[in-house]
């Protein structure tokens, strides 16, 4: 009996203590369920007015959004789109290719002449071409300081006047195409006291006719035949005293000078717009018609001066005729 007492009393005390350890376990379970449930209605109460506080705050912001966008809708683009689908670079960046180095010990032959182009005729039309005029490539390059344009005026050192001999200001140059017009001047009552002369607009598209002195070389160090550009000029018609004087140079263009420039301006093409060359390529592969005018000679006469008519152009093809016989001859087959 004492042991089975024993046995029961050890089972009560171990009942007892199981109970109490297991109350405090209870109640830690239960206090973060209550800590959880009271800090998700903590959170709900305060996210809540957050909701409430950021919709009205979009609410506001909305109507000031509105012009930020219209302004970005409104902006304009700074970079030019390309016109085309590829950009040309080649032709912009061209140098000039230089001519063969000449000594005076090779020159067997020279002779000098002088040609014209007829901008009129349908091989030079490109020259003419509102793209991509002749004359608006040289004006642009002289008032811009990158050609020299030189007096075509004759003096006793320069008889002919295309020696590159004087200087001519930018405005000067500009001045030879501009026609003077007369403009009456009047005074602060609106009575008119007097007139003045003053230059016109300057037209491209009067400009219709090119003169160009050129050597034609025979090189016997390289046994070549050749021509070379020494100087350009536009032509302009001259009148005085009510009279028609014809067409005259309105001044001199070194022409190594203006390669630099003639080198980068494409020409314009009638059958193809991917054409590559530029002014500087047409004249050096002669790509252009013309007539000649003058030939170097004794008495310094140009071939207006002893022919009229149509004997012009045919004393002009006997000495275009002529520089082709005098190559030919050289050789014997």
């Amino acid at each position: 009996m004492k042991r089975i007492s024993l046995i029961l009393l050890s089972v009560m005390i171990s009942v007892g203590v199981f109970a109490q350890q297991a109350k405090p376990r209870t109640a830690s379970k239960k206090k973060p369920v209550a800590t959880k449930t009271r800090t998700a209605a903590s959170k709900t109460k305060a996210s809540t007015p957050a909701v409430a506080s950021t919709d009205n705050s979009v609410l506001a912001a909305e109507p000031a959004q509105q012009p930020a966008a219209s302004k970005a809708s409104s902006k304009v683009p700074t970079e030019r789109p390309l016109d085309g689908y590829f950009k040309k670079d080649n032709i912009f960046k061209a140098s000039v290719t230089p001519y063969a180095n000449l000594r005076e010990s090779d020159v067997m032959f020279k002779k000098r002449i002088w040609r014209e182009i007829d901008l009129r005729e349908k091989m030079n039309a490109t020259y003419a071409s509102p793209k991509a005029r002749l004359i608006d490539v040289i004006m642009n390059a002289v008032m811009a300081g990158e050609l020299t344009a030189y007096s075509a005026a004759p003096t006793k050192e320069d008889r002919g006047g295309d020696e590159f001999s004087n200087i001519l200001k930018p405005e000067e140059a500009m001045a030879k195409f501009a026609d003077s017009v007369i403009v009456p001047e009047f005074n602060n009552n609106g009575e008119q006291i007097g007139t003045s002369v003053r230059a016109g607009e300057f037209n491209p598209d009067s400009v219709t006719k090119f003169q160009i002195k050129e050597d034609w070389i025979f090189d016997r160090q390289r046994s070549i035949f050749e021509p070379r550009i020494v100087g350009i000029a536009p032509m302009v018609k001259i009148k005085a005293a009510g009279q028609d004087l014809g067409e005259q140079p309105a001044f001199w263009i070194y022409f190594p000078e203006a390669r630099q420039i003639f080198v980068t301006k494409e020409v314009v093409s009638r059958m193809n717009d991917a054409t590559g060359l530029s002014f500087d390529d047409v004249f050096m592969k002669r790509l252009f018609s013309s007539y000649i005018v003058k030939e170097s000679n004794v008495d310094d006469l140009r071939i207006k001066d002893y022919a009229q008519g149509i004997d012009r152009l045919y004393e002009s093809d006997r000495v275009k005729k002529e520089l082709m016989d005098y190559e030919h001859d050289l050789w014997s087959y």
